[in-house]
């Protein structure tokens, strides 16, 4: 008994001894921790310390080095949402409820001075790195870079990432939505990875790479890794994205409660396509029939009303290449209020599944501590859509005109998965109330000019209140770093850092009458640009959203001046009444040009979409031919040979099982645009699927015979000009089979997003008869597929890339 009494207090002192060591080395570690030099990341390890002791009991451990985050760092999201108009929620005066935004802005901080850059990815790179656009080498999207600095499409490295400074800090990170800060080159299986998410400082990524994609069946990536389309029919990607944040948050929390995290989520909505389930889409019937100019002057009414924008504002004059409402046929009335019907249950749903994914912040016990940044638009609304909208987007992008009478055809689906539909142009005139223009045109505040929206309980004592200091997307990651109490990092994995071009706003949190600390903003897309400083701004619009080409050259254009302190909408321009103020401020958007390369400024468009004419990397470079084999998947367009507007041959060597064939065998595209060679039956043929309006098949008559087979597709492509049509030959085993006339092709883009794939077709089908991802998966055995291009005579290549450039552009540009 006494010997068991004895053992037991042995145990129990050791037991103390041993948690009075552990707090000691807890303690050390945390003083360490707290005394970091944070100025240089990841933060060095400290020396090994070398030992003369033989056994470990006898020897003192050193401190385990972990770097955590400040005591009481916040954990931190982001919610970008793509595309929204300053004039479209409620929370700015506008028709749309979003619950979430206003409950945010009820509890926190509403901004109603508040800037983008007027465009997708260049707003993307300058808010996660805290530098101008150009800085980051984002002047345009990514797709369209060139080979200028500010203008390449790919991020430096010296201009590290928020998500990364806050990862070496100690924070869990992770990224869910919409990338597009990717150089297009760089998106194949080849990589490199380095300006992926996972590379970019996201420990996660569960998104989209590129601009924009299929809600209902879009083309995902888990890190770099592919995700399989999901078979569930009510699948939406909004819905999906959510459940994985959701389960992120919750998961990190269990594991780590005391490790903060920051999440970046940026839904594809409300980009186009504008796809929403059909019981969302109900609710909103019949709220938009007074039309645009009405809705546009009801949501400046309560804007004045509320207080989000000045008493003595006015409302900025309407484009002129947007029709009066009251001047619209019935038809076309009927189809754009279906249209903005489709958009308004877009941001709707997109504003609910928000409100899920902050509740499971909530759900943790963090909500007081968690600091939310809800920007309400990357830039302006898009009108993109044109004068009557699309039912599909790449009509647009391939110069195809649609007409009323047809899109009335897909009113009653307009939002579901038979459409890739956006809405009129006159929509996003009146979303952007007070101002005059739209996405696209960074000289307008209707353009750059967002809500935000700041939320953190523990930190900001201020609630339902607004803020009118100027600020720019480059002030939020330096806020983060200031919340967080980190310390801006000189070097980073390596690499000196250029400094920060943003100001921290967490001056404004409990001060609503502070001074601007942010006096001086430059912003510039393709030729579009401005300059503000203390108040005053001078413009130039160069090009509307609308207009195919620039209105003047770079050197003619006419500037216009602007009292900002006085002139909240822009309405007055005084550059005939203050020539020195103008020439001024002239003189300082050059200084800040050159500074931030800007310079030089490139207002092409038809020429950026090819790669060769603009200095910009291209995968395939000259080459002419591409061979494939089975697996091959995936192959977004930018990576894969280009087969538009010239003659091509497709070689497959097979090995056709007992039984009967069938399934894809190599296939571009998908339900929108694209084409394929396939086998159905046993049958060899090949589909050319004209925008989803004219569908091609070139069948052979006789089914293939078990075994290797060679399948050869020969197309003749007219020439004289893009988009133009040619004869198709089918040939098996060197025999032709059948022939036929495809009259049109797509000159510009076949999808977004859409793929490539040989012995399956990914996403969406081309050829709805064989179906897509493992329906349309070929049962047989490919050997061997090669693609060979054969360029035009000089001339006629020379016009079929000028029309090519035409179609592309439209796409590009609306990304």
């Amino acid at each position: 008994m006494k010997d068991g009494m004895k053992i037991v207090s042995m145990m129990l002192f050791l037991v103390v001894v041993l948690v009075i060591g552990a707090r000691a080395q807890a303690a050390e570690t945390k003083t360490e921790t707290a005394t970091l030099d944070r100025t240089v990341l990841p933060v060095p390890e400290p020396n090994r310390p070398l030992y003369k002791e033989l056994d470990a009991r006898n020897a003192k451990m050193p401190p385990n080095f972990e770097v955590k985050a400040p005591a009481g760092a916040p954990n931190v999201i982001i919610i970008l949402i793509d595309d929204l108009g300053f004039g479209a929620t409620e929370t700015y005066g506008g028709p749309i409820p979003t619950p979430t935004l206003q409950r945010l802005a009820q509890e926190g901080l509403r901004y109603n001075n508040f800037h983008t850059t007027a465009l997708c990815s260049p707003t993307r790179a300058a808010l996660k790195s805290g530098r101008n656009h150009h800085t980051v080498n984002m002047g345009f999207i990514t797709e369209m870079g060139t080979g200028f600095p500010g203008a390449t499409g790919q991020i430096p490295n010296a201009t590290a990432p928020l998500a990364e400074m806050l990862r070496l800090n100690g924070y869990s990170t992770a990224a869910f939505g919409k990338w597009h800060e990717t150089a297009a080159w760089e998106t194949s299986v080849s990589g490199p990875f380095d300006r992926w998410p996972t590379h970019q400082g996201f420990d996660k990524f569960y998104g989209f790479i590129g601009g924009e994609t299929n809600q209902w069946a879009p083309y995902l990536f888990d890190g770099v890794t592919p995700v399989e389309l999901s078979h569930d029919p009510n699948y939406h990607f909004m819905t999906d994205m959510t459940d994985k944040a959701v389960a992120w948050i919750k998961y990190q929390k269990a594991i780590t409660p005391d490790k903060p995290f920051f999440v970046y989520f940026a839904p594809g909505a409300t980009h186009a396509p504008h796809h929403v389930p059909q019981e969302w889409i109900a609710k909103w019937k019949g709220k938009f029939d007074q039309g645009w100019d009405k809705m546009r002057e009801e949501t400046f009414a309560r804007q004045l009303k509320t207080g989000i924008i000045p008493q003595g504002t006015k409302l900025a004059p309407k484009p002129a290449a947007i029709r009066d409402w009251d001047k619209l046929s019935v038809d076309e009335k009927r189809l754009y209020t279906r249209q903005m019907e489709v958009y308004a249950a877009y941001l709707d749903y997109t504003d609910s599944e928000i409100g899920r994914m902050l509740k499971a912040v909530e759900d943790t016990g963090q909500a007081d501590n968690t600091l939310v940044f809800y920007i309400a638009g990357d830039n302006g609304s898009s009108a993109e859509g044109g004068e009557h909208g699309v039912f599909n987007e790449y009509t647009y992008f391939n110069a195809v005109p649609e007409k009323v009478a047809d899109m009335l055809k897909f009113m009653d689906k307009w939002g579901g998965p038979e459409t890739y539909p956006h809405y009129a142009s006159g929509w996003a005139i009146a979303m952007d109330s007070p101002f005059t223009w739209t996405k696209q045109v960074a000289s307008d505040f209707g353009g750059t000019r967002n809500g935000l929206v700041v939320y953190w309980p523990k930190g900001i004592k201020a609630k339902n209140e607004m803020r009118s200091q100027f600020s720019h997307v480059i002030d939020v990651a330096p806020t983060i770093l200031e919340a967080a109490k980190l310390t801006e990092p000189k070097v980073v994995n390596g690499t000196p850092q250029v400094p920060m071009e943003g100001v921290s706003m967490a001056y404004t949190f409990d001060d609503a009458k502070a001074k601007d600390r942010h006096t001086t903003q430059y912003f510039e897309i393709a030729g579009n640009r401005a300059i503000y400083h203390d108040g005053w701004m001078a413009r130039v619009i160069h090009r509307a959203a609308w207009e195919t080409k620039p209105r003047t050259t770079l050197d003619k254009d006419v500037w216009e001046l602007y009292d900002v302190r006085n002139d909240y909408s822009l309405s007055n321009d005084l550059a005939k009444k203050e020539p020195k103020k103008l020439a001024e401020m002239q003189a300082l958007f050059m200084q800040e040009a050159e500074k931030y390369h800007v310079l030089p400024m490139d207002d092409r468009t038809l020429e950026r979409s090819i790669a060769a004419m603009v200095g910009r990397p291209d995968l395939m470079g000259d080459r002419t031919s591409l061979t494939l084999a089975e697996g091959m998947t995936g192959m977004m367009e930018n990576v894969f040979i280009n087969v538009k507007n010239k003659s091509k041959t497709i070689t497959a060597e097979v090995e056709v099982p007992q039984g009967s064939a069938n399934g894809a065998i190599i296939v571009q595209g998908g339900r929108f645009g694209g084409w394929a060679l396939y086998v159905k039956d046993g049958v060899p043929a090949y589909d050319y699927n004209f925008l989803g309006l004219q569908r091609t098949t070139i069948a052979s008559a006789k089914k293939l015979a078990p075994g290797k087979n060679t399948i050869k597709f020969d197309f003749a492509y007219d020439g004289g000009g893009p988009g133009k049509g040619g004869i198709g030959t089918l040939f098996v085993n060197n025999e032709k089979v059948a022939a036929g006339r495809i009259e049109n092709t797509q000159a510009g883009i076949f999808s977004a997003d859409e793929t490539a794939d040989v012995g399956i077709d990914l996403g969406t089908p081309v050829v709805e008869a064989i179906g897509s991802e493992a329906k349309s998966k070929f049962n047989g055995h490919i050997t061997k597929v090669t693609v060979e291009v054969k360029l035009m005579k000089a001339p006629d290549k020379a016009e079929a890339e000028k029309g090519q450039k035409e179609a592309a552009k439209k796409k590009a540009i609306s990304d």
